[in-house]
């Protein structure tokens, strides 16, 4: 397996809407899971916030499948949701995990690091991004 050694914070972009829902919902658990919490503040706060309609093709946002490539070389797709509709079995990934704030705002081909819950540290490249469908 890699040893990660850095950590790695890719500019990140979030439409408006996205930005404004996801700072209430990190608000809103700062009680409840606080260490998430402020995981997702501080990825929201380095976002580079873009009215909706301006948000480029291939940003993960919500709703987005995401296909990314572990530091293990496994590929995985998931799709982002708020915790209500979260489904590890149908792959959907809460915003509210130590992965799902990992991948919000990032564009394809960038990489990021994150630590799951353990504190390990892990690495993940964006192969893809489709955006949310729209019913």
């Amino acid at each position: 397996m890699n040893d990660i050694r850095r950590d790695l914070a890719p500019a990140i972009t979030l439409g408006r809407a996205d930005h404004a829902k996801l700072n209430s919902l990190a608000l809103a658990s700062l009680e409840r899971l606080p260490d998430l919490a402020d995981r997702l503040l501080e990825e929201l706060e380095r976002a580079k916030v873009v009215a909706d309609e301006k948000l480029p093709e291939g940003i993960a946002r919500m709703g987005s499948s995401i296909t990314y490539v572990t530091n293990e070389g496994r590929e995985q797709t998931v799709t982002l949701v708020y915790p209500a509709d979260a489904d590890i079995e149908a792959g959907r990934i809460s915003v509210m995990t130590p992965i799902g704030t990992a991948l919000i705002g990032l564009k394809t081909g960038q990489s990021i690091t994150w630590r799951d819950r353990a504190d390990k540290r892990h690495k993940l490249t964006v192969v893809s991004v489709l955006a949310p469908q729209v019913a």
